[in-house]
C-alpha cells in the first residue's frame, strides 16, 4: 500500500473561507490532512509573524475527522504552530489558498497566502500557494480539479530547498489553457492612502485603498500567462535574496572607499 502523504494546509482568508474547504476537499481521498488557519481574514500579511501579542489556538470540527486548529495569529504564525506545537511528523508539504483574488507579480511580497509557504520553505518544506484571479466570483471547483495533479508532480519532482509554487487560476470568463512555468510579472496592487475624517471624533485617519500598477511584462510572466488564460506557476525562492552579479561587480570598489585605509585588508 503506498503511504499516504502528509500535507499541512492552511490560507489567509481564514479557517471558514470556501477557498480552504476546497482544498482541502481536492487532498482529502489522497493525502493525510491537517489544517490550521487564522480565526479572522488575515489578507495583506505577507510573512509576517505575531510578536507582541499572545496566540489564541482552538481546535475545529472538520468533515472526515480531519484534525483542524483556528488561531488568531497570520498565516506564518499557522504553519509556526503546526509544526512547533501541533504536528509530531514533518509534513511532506505547507499548501496555502485557494486565495479569493490572485497573488501575481510583485504583489507576492504582501500576500499571506504565500507567506504561509514561505514559513515552511524556511523550515526546508516545500510548499504551494494558491490563489483565483476572481476576487468577486471566483469559482473554486473550477480550481479544485487542477489541485491534485500539481501536488501529486510537486512530490514525485521534490522542489529544491528554499523554494515555492505561486500558483494562480484565470478566472471564468477565460478558456483555461493549461498550465504554463512562468517567471514572476513586475505589476502589482499600489495602495494609496485615502484621508478621512472620523465622523465623531473629527479626527483624521486613512485607508489604503489601491490599483493595479501596469508594467511592460514579459511575454513569459506570470501576469501576462494569466490575462491569457494559463493556470500559472512561478518557482519563486526564498532561501536567499542576495544580488550575487551587484556584490562581484561593486565589491571592490565599495569597501576601498567606504573603509579607512587598511580595514579592508583585515
Amino acid at each position: 500500500m503506498t503511504k499516504r502523504p502528509k500535507i499541512l494546509l492552511t490560507n489567509d482568508d481564514g479557517i471558514h473561507a470556501p477557498g480552504l474547504r476546497s482544498l482541502w476537499q481536492a487532498l482529502v481521498d489522497y493525502a493525510d490532512l491537517t489544517i490550521v488557519a487564522p480565526m479572522d481574514d488575515m489578507s495583506g500579511s505577507g510573512a509576517g509573524i505575531t510578536l507582541k501579542s499572545p496566540l489564541r489556538l482552538e481546535p475545529v470540527s472538520w468533515d472526515r475527522q480531519t484534525p483542524a486548529w483556528k488561531t488568531s495569529g497570520k498565516p506564518a504564525d499557522c504553519v509556526k504552530l503546526g509544526l512547533g506545537a501541533l504536528l509530531t511528523e514533518k509534513p511532506d508539504l505547507v499548501l496555502s489558498g485557494i486565495n479569493r483574488g490572485s497573488n501575481l507579480g510583485r504583489t507576492l511580497f504582501y500576500s499571506g497566502t504565500v507567506g504561509g509557504v514561505i514559513e515552511g520553505a524556511l523550515k526546508q518544506i516545500p510548499g504551494i500557494a494558491f490563489s483565483c484571479e476572481d476576487f468577486h466570483n471566483p469559482d473554486y471547483q473550477a480550481a479544485e480539479k487542477y489541485v491534485l495533479s500539481l501536488v501529486q508532480h510537486t512530490l514525485e519532482h521534490p522542489l529544491p530547498f528554499g523554494t515555492v509554487l505561486n500558483v494562480n487560476f484565470p478566472d471564468a470568463s477565460k478558456p483555461h489553457r493549461g498550465f504554463k512555468f512562468a517567471r514572476q510579472g513586475f505589476g502589482f496592487w499600489g495602495n494609496h492612502p485615502d484621508e478621512r475624517t472620523h465622523p465623531t471624533e473629527g479626527t483624521p485617519y486613512f485607508w489604503l485603498g489601491g490599483d493595479w500598477q501596469h508594467h511592460d511584462e514579459n511575454e513569459n510572466s506570470d501576469v501576462a500567462l494569466l490575462q491569457q488564460g494559463y493556470i500559472t506557476v512561478v518557482p519563486i525562492r526564498v532561501d536567499e535574496l542576495t544580488h550575487h552579479d551587484w556584490i562581484a561587480s561593486h565589491q571592490e570598489v565599495f569597501e576601498m572607499k567606504m573603509n579607512p585605509e587598511g580595514m579592508h585588508n583585515v
